[in-house]
Parts: C-alpha cells; structure tokens; sequence
C-alpha cells in the first residue's frame, strides 16, 4: 500500500547536501532546522563564514510561492537603499531549486542571513520599525519588475479565505453562515470608504519579520535613530496600505471574545503609526481603514489555517475555537484606532 504524504519535512543535513550541489557557496559546515510555519526554514553556515537561510515552500491555499515577484522585488529594494534580506541565485542564476519530495516537488529558495535585535516594546525599537516599513512604501512606487502573482486585496485576503473556512470539516452550518455575515458587512464596511491608498507591500509586518540595530555599530554615538531591517516577504505583493499598517496592532491586540487592548498596546500603536506617518504621511482614509482592516486580517488567517488542515489536522481549528473567533469579530465591527 502506498501511502499519501500531506508535507514531509526534510533534515537540516540534506537541505545543506542539495545547496552544496545548486549552489556555488561552497562547503557546508553547520546546518540548523529552525521551524516550521506555513514553510520550513533551515540556516545554513558554509566553510568560507558565509550564513544564509533555507526556505523550503510548502502548499498554500492561495497556490505556488510568488518567488520570481519575491526575488526581483528584494532586488530593487535594496537597490532603492532599503535594509532587506535579499534572495540569493543558484549557480545556474535560478531564483530557487526544485526538490523533489513524497507529496511532490517543492521550491527551496535561499536567502542573505541579517543579524540584529528583536523588535521589542521599547519606543525606539517601534519607531525604527515604522519608518523602516514607510521606507519599503515609498522605495516601492519604483518597481517596475516582474508582476507579482497575487494581489493583497479584498478577493485575497478576505473572499477566498472566508470560501476556505467555510469548507473547514469543523465548520458548523451555524457558524458558517455567522461567518458570511461578518464576512459581507466587513466587505461592505471597507467597499464604502472608497478608493484607499495601495503600496508594494511586506504583508507580513508585525514586528517579528524585521530586526533592529544601532545606526553606529560601534555604540560610540548614542543619539543616533534606530534602523530595521527587514526579512520574510513570503506574503509580498502590491495591496492596501491599510492591510499592511493593520498587521501590527493586529498583532498587538488580544484575539480573545472579552479583550480589551491595554494601555501599553495602545501607547505601542500609537507610537508605530505616528512615527510612520511623520515619515511618509498617509490620507485619512487610509487611517480610518486600519481598524477594519485588523478583521481582514484575521479572516485571512483563518482562511491560511483551514488550508494547513491536511499538515496540521482539524484540531488546528476546533470548532470552540471558531465560535470564540465570531464573537471577537462581532465586537472588531466596531473598533476603532486611536491615531
């Protein structure tokens, strides 16, 4: 009987044999299986001193990895003077490989290793982040490279994870049709505010997909602003600039039914989106839409856990679970952001 494999997971020895092979970097001396996400990521130390990261991609609901928009985007950011993790060529100058595997084959792209500090809940560190991100926003309009394959809009990131949910086996058809109701009116809430403002986006930033340093390593000047530099662009691609502002306090929030964001977290957001807005200054529109957007996000992640089902299992989503996530989203309907 042969047996059907959802996502196996390869050791940190073999990820380093098959970069020896497609990589011109070298020997490699230390390899290291750092985690597993909705991908797998490996670190890998050559024998010339060279650290990089190993991302083998997994299946997504959405559908293959954006690597060829990834790399070239990487490319002109930190060609634009932004501080990112660029992706790195095979010796043939592919953006990834190939890697054969039980479930099928799946690209392993490899990627610059940043060192640096967690983004922590320190005023300096939140400021760096933020300007950091405005940075990307700005260096962005420039990029006039390969189109992305997905587009961080309402269709991505909130109809078709909604369509994944609702598929979910412990999906209740009372909870399913509560779900589309939110669903709508979020849809709707969003569609009335009118045109919003788009950038090329991380669409991951909630802090931890970004270090930050001292602009002078050296700790001799000590007055100087923090810096970010910034890693993890899986979810890349153009979309609302609100969605990607709304992944942080997103983050900062309890998703719990009963939570009620303290004072810290809302000192914290408040010190991330002025601090971008003195950066890069955004429409008012843009800042009424963050808040609704925060439910967007959280649709999405839903939608990106029923879609792990087969790799995580059902109880990645209990049904007690979802009853908790309609109650939370019933009272973000009405939230609102200080700025």
């Amino acid at each position: 009987m042969q047996l059907e494999i959802a996502q196996s997971t390869p050791t940190a020895a073999s990820i380093a044999r098959l970069v020896e092979l497609h990589y011109a970097f070298g020997h490699v001396v230390a390899s290291e299986f750092l985690r597993r996400s909705f991908n797998q990521v490996y670190r890998l130390d050559f024998a010339d001193g060279r650290r990089t990261i190993a991302r083998l991609c997994a299946d997504r609901p959405r559908g293959a990895p954006n690597l060829a928009f990834e790399a070239e985007a990487l490319a002109h950011w930190s060609g634009a003077g932004c501080a990112v993790a660029r992706c790195l060529p095979t010796a043939q100058g592919d953006v990834a490989i190939s890697v054969p595997l039980p479930e099928g084959a799946r690209a392993l792209a490899l990627f610059e290793y940043v060192e640096g500090e967690a983004t922590s809940d320190k005023t300096p560190d939140i400021q760096a982040f933020a300007r950091g991100l405005a940075g990307l926003h700005a260096a962005g309009h420039g990029y006039r490279g390969v189109a992305s394959a997905y587009t961080l809009d309402c269709d991505y990131l909130l109809l078709r994870p909604l369509q994944g949910l609702l598929r979910a086996s412990t999906m209740t058809a009372e909870l399913g049709r509560q779900f589309e109701e939110l669903g709508a009116r979020l849809h709707q809430r969003i569609l009335a505010l009118g045109p919003l403002g788009r950038v090329l986006c991380h669409g991951d930033a909630h802090g931890s997909n970004n270090f930050v340093l001292p602009a002078d390593p050296t700790g001799q000047i000590v007055d100087q602003q923090r810096t970010a530099v910034f890693f993890d662009f899986d979810e890349a691609g153009p979309g609302y600039l609100a969605y990607e502002l709304a992944v942080y306090p997103w983050s900062l929030f309890p998703r719990t039914p009963d939570g009620v964001p303290s004072a810290k977290v809302l000192a914290q957001w408040q010190q991330f989106i002025r601090a971008y807005c003195a950066a890069r200054p955004m429409a008012e529109v843009d800042l009424a839409a963050i808040a609704p957007f925060m439910a967007v996000r959280q649709f999405w992640l839903l939608g990106e856990y029923a879609g792990r089902v087969p790799v995580w299992g059902s109880q990645a989503i209990p049904t007690d679970y979802l009853r908790r996530q309609v109650e939370m989203l019933r009272r973000w309907e009405t939230l609102e952001l200080p700025h």
